[in-house]
């Protein structure tokens, strides 16, 4: 009873939680699309003001035009007057090391809170369901063995485009401040659902094969959080500060490095029977069967070489 009682309560803390980072994530998205709205009134403002001084201007006597050379050397730096010129560049203000730090490391935080939350929840179990993929049809195994290399070539695909839109913007940053805002919301529609799909094929069979070992039921989950937090960011990058870049390239690293363990993991199960590790549960059984087809070789050898 306590057991169900505390997973219920750590359910409802992990859905106030995202509950909360929803509700923060609007706010920082209305705020972010206030301060475009007021920099880009300013903007207007003050190019309406320059073609109004500038058609001004042109309409006075030559003799009183604009300031000469030796007009300029005047110019009172302590004047409240707007400076009216087209080669004056805005800079916005500084952002808060709050900002640009602290929610980078509070988004990873956030991804490190979803897995202690899940280990919590679902711990480890040595009595789980024990399934060998190499007792598989030929067919099943086959079929797996083609989807996790397509599943691959599909990561590799996605690696070259941020290689070749990097080619004409210079960062991953910009390509995503480039981005509308409807283009980036198809942009996570396509890869929350690319992801979680490549990683719960993947993942499932691999999991259940390799799932004597405690460390191999992180990658998993490891994977598959690190993607989504590699999702968030972007709406980071492009809303609230470039840092968020870092919190990005630290989640690629993460479920690369996953998938490419499981894709590893499984293609030696199905694909490589005769090739032992250590971590395989059937190792001494397999050893001795492969000790006796080599010992039947040789015999076999020596029966017919005479």
């Amino acid at each position: 009873m306590l057991k169900w009682i505390r997973q219920a309560g750590l359910m409802v803390v992990l859905g106030l939680s995202l509950g909360v980072g929803l509700n923060l994530g609007q706010h920082w998205l209305g705020w972010a699309t206030n301060t475009q709205l007021i920099q880009s009134a300013d903007a207007q403002t003050s190019t309406a003001q320059t073609a109004a001084s500038e058609s001004g201007s042109s309409s006075e006597p030559a003799g009183t035009g604009p300031a000469t050379a030796s007009g300029d050397a005047n110019f009172d730096f302590f004047s409240d007057k707007p400076v009216e010129s087209t080669d004056v560049v805005v800079i916005p203000p500084e952002q808060s090391p709050w900002i640009t730090v602290g929610g980078p490391i509070a988004l990873l935080m956030f991804g490190g809170f979803i897995l202690w939350v899940t280990k919590l929840l679902i711990p480890f179990d040595k009595h789980s369901v024990d399934i060998n993929l190499r007792n598989f049809p030929p067919a099943a195994k086959r079929g797996m063995a083609i989807a996790v290399v397509l599943f691959g070539i599909a990561f590799a695909f996605g690696a070259s485009e941020i290689w070749y839109q990097m080619q004409f913007f210079g960062s991953s940053a910009e390509f995503i401040k480039a981005m509308s805002l409807g283009k980036l919301i198809v942009m996570t529609h396509a890869h929350l659902f690319g992801f979680t799909t490549a990683f719960f094929i993947v993942g499932i069979p691999f999991s259940m094969q390799f799932n004597h070992i405690r460390l191999y039921q992180w990658i998993f989950p490891i994977g598959l959080t690190a993607s989504l937090v590699d999702v968030m960011s972007w709406w980071g990058i492009k809303y609230i500060a470039n840092s968020f870049e870092m919190v990005s390239m630290v989640c690629a690293l993460l479920f690369s490095g996953s998938y490419l363990w499981m894709l590893i993991g499984l293609l030696r199960t199905l694909a490589f029977p005769e090739v032992i590790w250590a971590s395989d549960k059937d190792r001494a059984l397999r050893a001795e069967e492969l000790k006796r087809k080599r010992t039947a070789k040789r015999e076999f050898r020596k029966f017919f070489n005479g």
